[in-house]
């Protein structure tokens, strides 16, 4: 079970276990906001509701210029799993203009690819393949960017992250 943690602001900050936030909890570092209160957690010492999503009591603002650093995964879950090329499910990340001829690892250069369009595709750009792009790569935007771990978001933290753009 994974929590998230939210600053004073009400800004995601973190996803950690349901351990770590209940330690949290317990030296008054942060206050249960949401609990999932169907699986208390049991100590010798009592019983616990195991906390979902936690609000730490200090604040902690988040630097709003951070840009996240381009990764496979990242460029991935930009773009949904799904081919820039065809819209089938992609594996595979693509250099929209080709490393060999100057292509650089950039948000706006690198697009989620499924093994077929990448091969055909070769040491070539779209234009040249004659070939569309289904959207305009570029770097992913909003606070759920900085915050690892919310890819698959648990029900209760809905409210608290912000709709995807």
């Amino acid at each position: 079970m994974r929590t998230l943690v939210l600053n004073a602001g009400y800004e995601p900050l973190a996803v950690v276990s349901f351990k770590r936030a209940l330690i949290l909890v317990m030296n008054n570092k942060a206050t249960v906001v949401e609990s999932d209160r169907g699986h208390p957690v049991f100590a010798a010492s009592g019983s616990w509701e195991r906390p979902s999503v936690i609000l730490l009591t200090r604040y902690v603002r988040l630097p709003r210029s951070r840009i996240s650093p381009v990764s496979r995964r990242g460029v991935l879950r930009r773009d949904n799993h799904r081919c820039c090329y065809c819209g089938k499910s992609a594996t595979t990340i693509d250099h929209v203009l080709p490393r060999s001829r100057g292509g650089r690892d950039t948000w706006d250069n690198l697009v989620a690819c499924c093994l077929r369009c990448n091969n055909i595709k070769s040491n070539q750009t779209p234009a040249e393949m004659g070939w569309g792009m289904r959207f305009n790569p570029a770097a992913p935007h909003g606070g759920n960017w900085v915050v690892r771990g919310v890819e698959t978001p648990m029900p209760q933290w809905g409210e608290y992250l912000a709709p995807a753009a």
